[in-house]
């Protein structure tokens, strides 16, 4: 396969993909970012998986413009990866207003293909160069994503994730020992041998640290390419040599099974024998919306016990939510079975609607659905 990378120019905007599992805490991570005093001018470029736009109602009011792409995994079609280059495009005809790009990707994104997406286009690629891929690791819950016996033998994206890191940033400390955390270190170390691993606490880490790090390697991209067999000199509009039969936008991973094999060892250790390139089939996205306000102490007690009782199955819980009686709305954030409910700003003019997201596998919608309305005010 012939593959060329442009030489990196200073003069080219530097972009961080900020990639993590589900419940990681790069929403956490990009509020700080966006309201840290560290001198850059900053545009996002926001992947959200799921039907409803919940991320970018959590991200801070600032400055920056937020692009919110809702059709799916942008490893997984080549429409979803065409999507960020129109983005990149819109983004770089203005490129006198930002300094640096920052692409959150969804929690069940492998960040691979979306590093290779920025070679593909070549108006792109003379324009931008890849600064670092950043990957955030929950402290407490990744260990159960690593090993977990139903990813074995398909795609496992935490894994992913952590082996295509130039920083990886382990978060949520203050819920962690020291032993967990330094075992937790050893097991990073097996899968990536020469990220530098930071810790952090609600996402607060030494911007320098992140940014403008030029930490990101182009051979590793070219070899990651070819184990996911991605033609690099394409033009966009060629053919995405991805061997994905289906033609579905909707990314729920329910009919995926995608053919790649990995034979190459590229200098990042893998804790597993490689094996074929196959996303998980059951974990799914289920989303709600109410026009209604919820009682909060009923809705707070159904948060509890339910995710109490199957919280093991769901990786994630976020929502925006109009309590009765208060004029400030409530974020919910939840990995498994920890869960905080909280008041945040006044909603102002905005209109009062409640949006859910349920991540996981084994999910019972119409339950859900049924425990939700039960905890509406009449």
């Amino acid at each position: 396969m012939n593959m060329h990378i442009e030489p990196a120019s200073q003069q080219k905007l530097p972009i961080t993909i900020l990639t993590g599992f589900l419940g990681s805490g790069k929403t956490t991570l990009l509020n700080y970012i966006l309201t840290e005093r560290h001198g850059h001018r900053i545009a996002v470029i926001e992947n959200e998986y799921g039907e409803v736009d919940v991320d970018s109602d959590l991200v801070l009011a600032s400055d920056e413009e937020i692009f919110q792409m809702q059709n799916g995994c942008i490893c997984c079609f080549v429409d979803v990866r065409n999507d960020l280059i129109d983005v990149m495009k819109k983004l770089l005809s203005h490129k006198d207003k930002f300094d640096h790009i920052i692409v959150e990707t969804s929690g069940l994104a492998d960040p691979t293909p979306v590093a290779t997406a920025f070679f593909v286009d070549r108006s792109v690629a003379d324009e931008v160069e890849l600064d670092a891929v950043v990957t955030l690791v929950d402290a407490m819950h990744i260990d159960q994503h690593l090993y977990d016996p139903v990813l074995d033998g398909s795609d496992n994206q935490a894994v992913n994730q952590i082996v295509a890191a130039d920083r990886i940033l382990v978060n949520k400390i203050d819920l962690a020992g020291e032993d967990a955390l330094g075992s937790l270190e050893t097991s990073l170390r097996r899968l990536n041998q020469t990220a530098p691993i930071l810790r952090s606490s609600y996402g607060k880490v030494d911007l320098s640290n992140i940014i403008g790090v030029k930490g990101f390697r182009p051979s590793y991209v070219r070899e990651r390419a070819e184990i996911l067999d991605i033609d690099m000199d394409d033009d966009r509009d060629a053919e995405h040599h991805h061997h994905h039969d289906c033609k579905e936008r909707c990314c729920d991973h329910a009919h995926h099974d995608h053919g790649h094999h990995h034979h190459h060892d590229h200098g990042r250790a893998h804790a597993t024998p490689l094996r074929p390139h196959q996303h998980d089939a059951t974990v799914k996205s289920h989303s709600f919306v109410y026009p209604e306000a919820f009682d909060g102490e009923k809705l707070a007690g159904f948060l509890k016990g339910y995710l109490g009782e199957h919280g093991d199955d769901i990786f994630r819980t976020k929502g925006i939510v109009s309590v009765a009686g208060d004029d400030r709305f409530f974020v919910l954030q939840a990995v498994h079975k920890l869960v905080d409910f909280r008041p945040d700003h006044a909603w102002g003019e905005d209109k009062r609607k409640s949006k859910f997201v349920f991540i996981g596998r084994n999910l019972d919608r119409e339950s859900i659905d049924r425990n939700l309305r039960a905890c509406l005010v009449p």
